[in-house]
């Protein structure tokens, strides 16, 4: 389904990019022009990361599958799996954990992009802008917010760790 019927919004009205696992990493050039390219030229307000539940990358990097090149990739994700291993070792249903990652990544990624210096130089100019965590259900289509808005620097680490505590 497309991006902007996901949120109701007509064609155009969102700016999107997309990889596996919806990962935001510090060195993709790729991800760091299309955050600044929305910020700067696109004036956006509002920035959403969207995961879904059952994310066959996110699945890959749980349990430890092999895919070739992607494995680069992939290796963020089970970076953010051994960082919140012990909640996870917890959870004993295998679908239950898998969507509890997938949310864990979104959160994780909401921080990274509050982290970029594109994000931080926006907010210390006050430009408004808003980054959002959700998660889509490929069962259900309904997209839930998870709850992880952020609207400027001093917001991020209280956010992320009240999240973390829940």
């Amino acid at each position: 389904m497309p991006a902007n019927q996901i949120v109701g919004l007509k064609p155009g009205e969102v700016f999107v990019h997309r990889n596996i696992a919806n990962m935001v990493v510090h060195t993709d050039f790729n991800a760091l022009s299309v955050i600044q390219f929305a910020i700067d030229r696109l004036k956006v307000k509002h920035i959403i990361v969207v995961g879904h539940y059952g994310c066959s990358g996110i699945e890959a990097a749980m349990n430890n599958v092999r895919i070739g090149i992607a494995d680069n990739w992939i290796r963020h994700i089970k970076d953010v799996h051994d960082k919140h291993n012990r909640e996870l070792s917890n959870i004993h249903d295998q679908h239950k954990r898998l969507d509890r990652l997938c949310e864990l990544n979104v959160l994780e990624q909401v921080v990274n992009i509050g982290q970029t210096n594109i994000v931080q130089d926006a907010w210390s100019k006050g430009q408004g802008i808003s980054i959002h965590g959700c998660i889509y259900s490929l069962c259900d289509g309904v997209l839930m917010d998870l709850d992880t808005t952020v609207t400027d620097s001093n917001e991020l680490n209280q956010r992320y760790l009240r999240l973390l505590s829940k």
